[in-house]
């Protein structure tokens, strides 16, 4: 059987499918102190405000299926490097539809934005996983993503 191919494209009038897949990226176990609802609110007005605005560093990317169905998308976005200065690109976000998780449209982007940070003179690729979404986690540790920073959380009460 051969690999699946996705047509990736630039995100044009895709809004409504990009904001509907905003509640994957809670769709697992979240640290104690998060709360799913502001998740999603705080995702969607990020995304939301991306689409309208289209900063000049923030690139939104679609995956279509063979007969034009957009199936997945991530958001990258060229960053400074802190510690070098040197260009970096980041996935702000990534996200499958359910319908059509585990046929290889996440591991599509993931090579897509690859590409595109070698096309963009990129030093790095970063992203952030919450330690919850193992699924995600197991596709990034096998694409060769490893940790580089550990954030770590405490509530003030």
């Amino acid at each position: 059987m051969s690999d699946p191919t996705f047509l990736i494209r630039l995100a044009e009038d895709d809004d409504d499918f990009i904001l509907a897949l905003v509640p994957r990226f809670v769709d697992f176990h979240l640290p104690a102190w998060r709360k799913r609802h502001e998740c999603i609110d705080g995702i969607r007005k990020d995304l939301t405000r991306h689409l309208e605005e289209q900063p000049a560093n923030s690139f939104l990317f679609v995956a279509e299926d063979d007969d034009g169905t957009p199936v997945g998308f991530v958001h990258l976005q060229k960053t400074q490097d802190y510690f070098t200065g040197r260009v970096n690109c980041h996935i702000s976000d990534l996200a499958v539809a359910h319908s059509h998780e585990g046929k290889g449209v996440g591991r599509a982007l993931l090579d897509h934005a690859e590409t595109w940070a070698r096309e963009h003179r990129c030093h790095l690729i970063t992203l952030a996983v919450f330690p919850g979404n193992e699924r995600a986690r197991k596709i990034y540790e096998e694409a060769g993503y490893g940790a580089d920073l550990l954030r770590l959380a405490k509530p003030v009460h």
